[in-house]
């Protein structure tokens, strides 16, 4: 059997859930809404509330056009160029400590995904205690190199990755320090359809990355920890 044990919370197959909260962008720029989501968030029984930090300038380009430039009718967010979606979707950098605090006040755990090696400065200053990596940062191989000297748990999610790159993200993690690593089936498609859904996937992750997690249909999935 694997576990990780987090801040003395112990995750594994035997254990009770651990469930994340997402902040992400809804807290429409407002830090009162910020800390109301936290609370709301311990309120159902949260073990951990998760933050994304970035700027938008650190993640994208200031470009209206082509593929920086949101043109699909269906989408909520059409006649907005990537950089004016983040600016408004991040997280601001003075709020994370003030929010990580009132997590732990109220009993949950905080962390963040680091888009790039400032962000991931910021959080060590405040001693985030662990962290996930995104799919979309797995072929990042200095930031994962970077995450990993911290020698923190580490959750990756897996939902634009091929086998390969999670293969070399793993490696990567591995070689640089890190020893507890939680692997996520995930879907990256905002809002996801049932159809996108393949939870036997998380068997494939299980036999490829020879964890010892298990999956039982007739229960609830489990994350695959190595």
């Amino acid at each position: 059997m694997v576990e990780v044990i987090i801040n003395n919370v112990r995750i594994g197959v035997n254990d009770h859930p651990f469930i994340i909260s997402e902040m992400s962008g809804n807290h429409n720029q407002s830090l009162d809404r910020a800390l109301e989501i936290v609370e709301a968030a311990a309120k159902a029984g949260a073990n951990a509330l998760k933050l994304q930090t970035y700027k938008a300038d650190t993640v994208t380009l200031d470009v209206k056009e082509e593929e920086f430039f949101i043109k699909d009718k269906k989408s909520l967010w059409k006649g907005k160029s990537l950089h004016q979606l983040y600016t408004e979707a991040h997280t601001p950098w003075e709020w994370h400590e003030q929010i990580m605090a009132r997590a732990h006040e109220l009993g949950m755990l905080c962390f963040s995904t680091p888009f790039d090696e400032t962000a991931l400065a910021l959080l060590e200053k405040i001693n985030c205690p662990f962290y996930k990596i995104s799919s979309f940062e797995m072929t990042d191989i200095p930031l994962i190199k970077e995450i990993a000297k911290t020698k923190k748990p580490v959750i990756i999610s897996t939902g634009l990755a091929s086998l390969k790159e999670i293969t070399q993200t793993i490696k990567c993690a591995k070689k640089y320090g890190i020893k507890d690593i939680i692997i996520l089936y995930c879907v990256s498609s905002y809002p996801a359809k049932l159809k996108d859904f393949n939870l036997k996937n998380i068997t494939i992750l299980k036999k490829k990355f020879k964890t010892k997690a298990r999956f039982n249909f007739k229960k609830r999935p489990e994350c695959a920890g190595i």
